[in-house]
């Protein structure tokens, strides 16, 4: 063995010593089959780097000029107000589960959200002094979709038809007697957009795919639809809006391009016009000041956020230089002026900022706890990029260990992630820094082809079942490159993944098994004609327009052809699988039948359940047990691996 092998059994070595008194005692919530159990001394160890908080930016009261965020300081996140930068944070909620919430634009109601055991299916609350208020039926899927200006109507869509659509409501929060249907959907994939500042209008949304959506106003004295661009048209989609003094928006969206440009919008002719530069990036969010005279705008840089002000009646634009590089969101003007944003970066977990427009002075709200731990030494990603087999080009972001800690070649982690549509980009890594800095493990994060903020023409790279191992193939030239890596330990490389990613995960370990020694799928796609048959209602329509059509022979044919499920049997390398019961959206079926099949097949594999999560861990005690079973698995892949 060599030695930079044993970083992490080094920390394990007094494991075997360690009696039952000393492990730690599982969360009731979780189930577990085929695992060991978890020594007390690694859960002290690592402790520091579980003990993390984040804050995020929820958005600002203007009846006191306080600033509500989310934060966790129990099990999960809950809703907080701060009064002043720096200040106490005052908690609003004391919620079993995690919640989100809004303020209305006079400072004086705020609507929760809140779900059960990660099932997706939230209800709309009023905060009352501590407590809250029940809006919706209790049982159907809502959505909030905004506050108008005066802040007694809210818009929402719901489900509580007939289970399946999202109709899209008014209410008054205060009285929910007043609910009315002003929409009934015709189908799935209709979401509230806000209202127009005339109280006039809503906005809503038909989302096909995330490069094929459609922008319809309702007036909500009678009912009408209006399409703002021919929904037959030329597909387009969009990333942000908002009103302009005239009723025009202003909007993100790929019109006439391969990314998403700032322009306005005739909402009577759906005329778009490009305004602005900004780099040539892609904008991903933007927001207008009170007086209309403003625009904040962020851009993506490589997969860095830039922030940028732009002057309405001038058409200058002004990039912010007085922001460190990391990850800009939420962001919101204030009425009385200043830009409120979470940012984060590897140095710095989520908080909440504020800048000024005219002076680029940023002001911090927040700052989070990190354990006790110098988040200073958290290192910063590299940018890799590489040819794919047919020539395109893809990137990923490297976590390379500090070379003068851990010199060598060093054992390397794949991490994808999910959507497809979504896409990596660097910033604070949590409890994932102390593979890093302890164990001298690398984080490699591709963005394979199908990833979103590389346009609408990389995004569609890998749509339907006959492109989809496409994607696959990218993870195969990544691996290529990194194995030449001189310090990059080719014997022991590990893949994981979630959701999509987890679908990647079992079709890495099938497709690269000889360069691979285990694999961590997390809530993962394990045969695609059973997730399309099994997820719910609202969500199969939108995954046939990525995955394919099921229904259609051929298509069938080759989902079936290109399912991990169907060919688990030739995976001999450690497999851990982890699963929500709750999930709505990758059914816990499509672990339990992989789990069954591989078990059947006389080989092992780990599974763990949460009971009470859904779509990913979100309850603190189950995310610690779930890092400290893969330490474990990770040591058995990593010091056991290939040539030992």
């Amino acid at each position: 063995m060599k030695l930079h092998r044993a970083a992490l059994g080094a920390l394990l070595a007094t494991v075997s010593t360690i009696g039952l008194a000393q492990e730690v005692p599982k969360p009731a919530e979780l189930t577990v089959s085929g695992m060991p159990a978890i020594p007390a001394e690694l859960a002290e160890k690592t402790r520091p780097y579980l003990e993390y908080r984040t804050a995020g930016f929820g958005g600002w009261d203007a009846s006191d000029r306080s600033m509500l965020i989310s934060t966790r300081f129990g099990n999960v996140s809950q809703l907080h107000r701060v009064s002043m930068p720096m200040g106490m944070r005052q908690q609003l909620t004391f919620e079993a589960e995690p919640v989100g919430g809004t303020v209305d634009p006079t400072g004086t109601t705020i609507v929760v959200s809140k779900d059960a055991g990660g099932s997706e299916f939230s209800q709309l609350y009023r905060w009352e002094d501590g407590s809250l208020v029940l809006l919706t039926d209790g049982e159907s899927r809502n959505g909030f979709g905004g506050f108008n200006e005066e802040g007694d109507l809210i818009l929402f869509s719901s489900t509580k038809r007939n289970g399946r659509e999202g109709d899209i409501y008014v209410m008054n929060p205060s009285d929910p007697a007043t609910e009315r249907m002003i929409f009934e959907a015709p189908g799935v994939g209709w979401f509230p957009g806000g209202f127009n500042e005339a109280g006039t209008h809503a906005i809503v949304i038909k989302y096909t795919s995330v490069t094929d959506m459609d922008l319809y106003t309702i007036d909500l004295a009678t009912g009408d639809l209006n399409a703002v661009r021919d929904p037959d048209g030329d597909d387009w989609a969009f990333g942000g809006a908002a009103e302009a003094a005239d009723g025009s928006l202003f909007i993100a969206a790929d019109i006439d391009s391969d990314i998403k440009r700032l322009g306005t919008m005739d909402l009577e002719t759906g005329d778009f016009t490009p305004i602005g530069d900004f780099g040539g990036w892609e904008v991903t969010s933007l927001d207008i000041n009170e007086d209309k005279t403003m625009l904040a705008v962020v851009t993506n840089e490589r997969g860095s956020s830039q922030l940028w002000f732009y002057d309405i009646a001038s058409g200058q634009e002004r990039k912010v230089d007085t922001l460190p590089p990391g990850l800009i969101g939420g962001v919101d003007f204030a009425p009385w002026g200043p830009l409120g944003f979470t940012f984060t970066s590897a140095t710095s977990p989520s908080d909440a900022y504020s800048i000024d427009p005219d002076t680029f002075e940023v002001t911090r709200w927040t700052k989070s706890e990190t354990g006790g731990l110098d988040p200073e030494r958290n290192v910063e990603a590299e940018l890799v990029e590489v040819e794919s087999f047919d020539g395109e080009k893809v990137s990923g972001w490297l976590y390379r260990p500090d070379p003068d800690q851990f010199p060598g070649e060093r054992p390397l982690i794949v991490s994808i992630h999910g959507g497809p549509e979504g896409q990596f980009r660097p910033g604070f890594r949590g409890s994932s820094n102390y593979y890093l800095n302890e164990l001298g493990i690398a984080l490699f994060y591709p963005n394979v082809r199908g990833s979103t903020g590389f346009g609408r023409r990389f995004v569609s790279l890998d749509n339907g079942p006959f492109l989809r191992e496409d994607s696959v193939k990218d993870i195969g030239a990544f691996l290529d490159t990194l194995s030449t890596d001189a310090a990059i330990d080719s014997d022991n490389i590990g893949v994981t993944g979630g959701s999509y990613g987890g679908y990647m995960c079992y079709a890495s370990i099938l497709a690269y098994k000889d360069q691979l020694n285990g694999a961590l799928c997390n809530v993962a796609i394990s045969n695609f004609v059973t997730f399309l048959e099994n997820t719910q209602d609202y969500r199969r329509d939108l995954r046939r327009a990525e995955y394919g059509d099921e229904r259609d022979p051929a298509q069938r044919a080759k989902l079936e052809e290109i399912s991990p499920l169907n060919r688990i049997e030739e995976v001999v390398d450690p497999l851990f699988v982890v699963q929500g019961a709750n999930d709505p959206r990758v059914p816990k079926s499509e672990a339990d039948q992989l789990v069954e099949r591989v078990r059947a097949n006389g080989q092992d594999v780990w599974y763990l359940v949460g009971e009470n999560e859904g779509h990913g861990f979100r309850k603190k005690e189950n995310r610690d047990y779930q890092f400290w079973a893969s330490l474990l698995f990770w040591d058995q892949v990593l010091n056991e691996g290939n040539g030992e």
